[in-house]
């Protein structure tokens, strides 16, 4: 009989233990992890609808007969869900969390439809649910009515589900918000979104979107290795101004425009936006290696720069559904987050960049090794983002397109009328100087 050395048979052991549970939990995930909701807002109330996949509830035990559900025997695992349901489900007026002053649940076979509106939904979840219904296990859906209290229809209302929290990156919640006077609006929520704002204030909305602006610029490396290449061969305080300024002002107007819905539509947009911001990177890297003139470089930032607006709206336009009724203020501030996460990656490059380029890296050597990096860089994401591109059929050049592409035409026109002033202005030396 084989013998194991003491160390390597603990070691095997501990291995299959731990590779025990996770091979369960792989096999145990729930099928269907898409919760729907409804928050309605009325004068003195708030009401809560929410349908949940059984298959996300293993911790209730549910009576079964045959393979299905007992319907007789339902009473006290409904109460007990509702009670966790009240638990786990948060929702809070101007920070205060709100209790439920009325509930009721029941079962749902998995082909009903009732929660396509809210009426319907209502009306369902009042009935009790027919003795001779067969729902298999883990097959259908709970559905559950709350009702709260709520002091005024005005107030800042947020929503959180911590139902099924172990599976954070995989629950998701279809959640829509009614208001007395405001437009309903469907949200997304995922596990790991925490605590949502269903109306939120303008500061509320901007302080939100500006955090996101600063992290998506600071977490977005393609965007930070055009910003090297901008600034990489800049020597003087006011070239540096002037691409930045450029850069600011191209960006901003794709960004705006897109959050809006003027941007071009279709399948082929995204990875052709996706294949010219790494062309954008090749071609400044490029253009350090072989030398340009730096007098004209915030024109060629202000072209790439559009470009990079779309791809900042991109990452912005998930997250807009939480925007509520401040679109504006939101967008403003996640350009302002952007703008203040560039500054501050500028403030950190440029003495490090000092410290690089001197003794055997000083002058144009130290420019072109480290362009040659980050051109090798760009180069493979480009010929990856192109070839996904090249397998995106093209759209049709039909009226609509001819319009979009009308409305940017004039749009890119102004900006870059803007731009050249604002440049100007900048590069200007001062008066007596």
């Amino acid at each position: 009989m084989l013998k194991l050395p003491g160390r390597l048979a603990a070691s095997l052991f501990a291995l299959c233990c731990a590779a025990g549970p996770l091979a369960s939990r792989a096999h145990d995930l729930p099928v269907d992890t898409v919760m729907n909701g409804f928050v309605k807002v009325e004068p003195r109330e708030l009401h809560l609808l929410v349908r949940i996949p059984l298959d996300l509830l293993r911790q209730i035990n549910f009576p079964q007969h045959g393979g299905n559900y007992d319907v007789s025997a339902l009473a006290a695992p409904i109460d007990q869900t509702l009670t966790a349901l009240g638990r786990d489900i948060i929702i809070r007026e101007n920070g205060e969390r709100l209790t439920p002053v009325a509930q009721a649940g029941r079962l749902s076979l998995p082909s009903d439809r009732s929660f396509e509106s809210y009426q319907a939904a209502a009306a369902h979840i009042s009935q009790p649910l027919p003795a001779d219904t067969a729902i298999a296990f883990e097959q259908g859906y709970f559905d559950a009515s709350f009702a709260y209290s709520i002091g005024s229809p005005g107030s800042v209302f947020t929503f959180e589900n911590g139902v099924a929290s172990d599976l954070r990156s995989v629950a998701r919640t279809t959640l829509r918000y009614l208001a007395p006077g405001a437009t309903p609006r469907a949200l997304l929520i995922t596990g790991s979104t925490g605590a949502v704002a269903l109306n939120p204030t303008w500061y509320q909305a901007a302080r939100g979107f500006f955090a996101m602006g600063v992290e998506h610029i600071l977490s977005g490396a393609d965007h930070l290795l055009f910003l090297l290449c901008l600034v990489l061969p800049l020597r003087n305080l006011r070239s540096l101004l002037a691409v930045v300024t450029a850069f600011t002002v191209a960006h901003s107007v794709t960004l705006l425009g897109s959050a809006f819905g003027l941007a071009p539509r279709g399948a082929w947009f995204p990875p052709f936006v996706e294949t010219m911001i790494a062309v954008s990177i090749v071609y400044m890297a490029l253009e350090n290696i072989i030398g340009a003139d730096l007098r004209r470089r915030w024109l060629i930032t202000g072209l790439f720069g559009l470009v990079h607006g779309f791809g900042f709206s991109f990452a912005l336009k998930q997250d807009l559904q939480f925007a509520g009724s401040q679109l504006l203020a939101s967008l403003l501030a996640f350009n302002v987050g952007i703008e203040a996460g560039q500054l501050a990656v500028i403030a950190v490059m440029l003495p490090v960049l000092w410290l690089l380029l001197r003794g055997r890296l000083a002058g144009r050597v130290g420019i072109i090794v480290i362009s040659v990096l980050v051109a090798h860089t760009g180069w493979h994401w480009l010929t990856d983002r192109a070839e996904v591109l090249w397998q995106t059929p093209w759209p049709a050049l039909d009226g609509e397109a001819l319009r979009t592409l009308a409305w940017w035409v004039v749009a890119i026109i102004a900006a870059a009328a803007g731009g050249r002033f604002l440049v100007e202005r900048v590069q200007r030396p001062a008066a007596g100087s």
